[in-house]
């Protein structure tokens, strides 16, 4: 018993000495080393309840954040106006600022939809000016085509858009179909280059049977430079009440379908000039 009363003493005294240190200022290390006590649990409840001094606290990094948006909430900022300001997230936003009283709108529901479809009208703009730089800049980078390019071009075009034999149904005919004008008049560069007479060629529009088909002969003729008597009578696709359709109005013109009599021979080159590509391609895979 008179044991256990002495630990108990020794106890009570250490935790005088260390408590007296820590007013004093010392950090629990100077605490540790001036006491000789290495046990990390003991040196803590011996200074318990007595808070550290403040030369050991961290400052926090966010600190100066934290107090610049109160300030900014207080003269009636929106979260998300103090999140772009100051480049926070928008939790330590809330967090910082929940306690403080919601600030008074600025404008009413109509002149706040007016603000976001300016904001959003100004977005597209940039975005739309942005996307028109890009393409102008990569429309200087394509200098004059030269032959060899456009037939690169060619085969790869048809081999991504055009019919295809397969094994067990070996057509051999070349045929050709695409709704963009641009690669329309490509293919028939193509065309040209590989010196198919235009005689060969057969047209076709291929489009829904409620659109404008004699516009869409107007237009194609165009694009192709062909007449519209050169047509062969169009493909209607029958209009299922089911799906929405987006490709209507007076800029649907449905797809051009071009095929070349007596293709054959043409066809098996276009096949051999693609399966080329692909060997030479995979030989730089490796």
């Amino acid at each position: 018993m008179a044991r256990a009363e002495g630990r108990y003493a020794d106890v009570e005294a250490l935790r005088e000495r260390a408590m007296s240190l820590r007013r004093a200022g010392h950090s629990l290390r100077q605490i540790r080393d001036e006491l000789k006590i290495f046990n990390n649990d003991l040196l803590s409840r011996l200074v318990r309840g007595e808070p550290p001094p403040a030369w050991t606290k961290r400052p926090n990094a966010k600190d100066d954040l934290r107090e610049r948006a109160r300030e900014l909430r207080l003269q009636g900022w929106t979260y998300d106006r103090i999140e772009a300001e100051l480049g926070c997230s928008r939790s330590s936003v809330s967090l910082w600022v929940r306690d403080l009283p919601r600030p008074e709108p600025r404008h009413t529901p109509e002149e706040q939809q007016a603000l976001m479809r300016e904001g959003l009208a100004r977005r597209r703009a940039a975005e739309h000016d942005d996307r028109r730089k890009a393409k102008f800049a990569a429309y200087g980078e394509i200098a004059e085509l030269t032959d060899r390019e456009l037939f690169m071009a060619g085969v790869a075009l048809y081999w991504a858009e055009g019919a295809k034999s397969k094994p067990y149904d070996r057509r051999e005919r070349a045929i050709f179909v695409n709704s963009d004008p641009g690669v329309i008049q490509t293919y028939l560069a193509w065309l040209d280059l590989l010196e198919v007479d235009r005689k060969r060629l057969g047209f076709r529009v291929l489009i829904h049977e409620s659109a404008d088909v004699e516009a869409a002969h107007r237009h194609w003729a165009a694009v192709a430079d062909v007449d519209v008597s050169d047509f062969a009578k169009p493909t209607l696709k029958k209009h299922n009440p089911k799906t929405v359709r987006k490709n209507t109005g007076d800029d649907y013109h449905g797809c051009l379908a071009i095929s070349v009599a007596k293709s054959a021979h043409l066809y098996n080159r276009i096949e051999g000039w693609w399966e080329g590509i692909v060997a030479q391609a995979q030989a730089r895979l490796r």
